[in-house]
């Protein structure tokens, strides 16, 4: 099995992956880096547990779409009305997220 350092919001975590794979991990947590960088540019800078389940919400909403919507077999190129439609998106992703945390603290 191989180790592999990944980094993270700026925290390196030490991760084991199959042999082989440490690329294909290193892009995953390039995907998760870039989710984080997108919700800390609309002032979401909040603890590193809050940016990480924001980042696995956007991730599972992402999944999610695909499931139930499976993409074109041509990928669109992203224009700014994607942009804008993924941002107010991860608005919508944000504000659930806050009210389930608000919620789980009220218990």
């Amino acid at each position: 099995m191989a180790q592999v350092t990944i980094r993270i919001n700026g925290y390196a975590y030490q991760v084991g992956c199959e042999d082989g794979q440490e690329e294909h991990l290193g892009k995953m947590a390039a995907e998760i880096e870039q989710r984080i960088t997108h919700i800390k540019a609309i002032g979401g800078q909040a603890g590193e547990a809050r940016l990480l389940m924001l980042a696995a919400l956007l991730l599972a909403d992402e999944l999610h779409d695909v499931k139930t919507n499976p993409p074109a077999s041509a990928p669109v190129a992203a224009t700014p009305r994607a942009y804008g439609e993924r941002r107010a998106r991860l608005r919508r992703v944000a504000a659930r997220a806050e009210e389930i945390a608000s919620d789980l603290l009220d218990l």
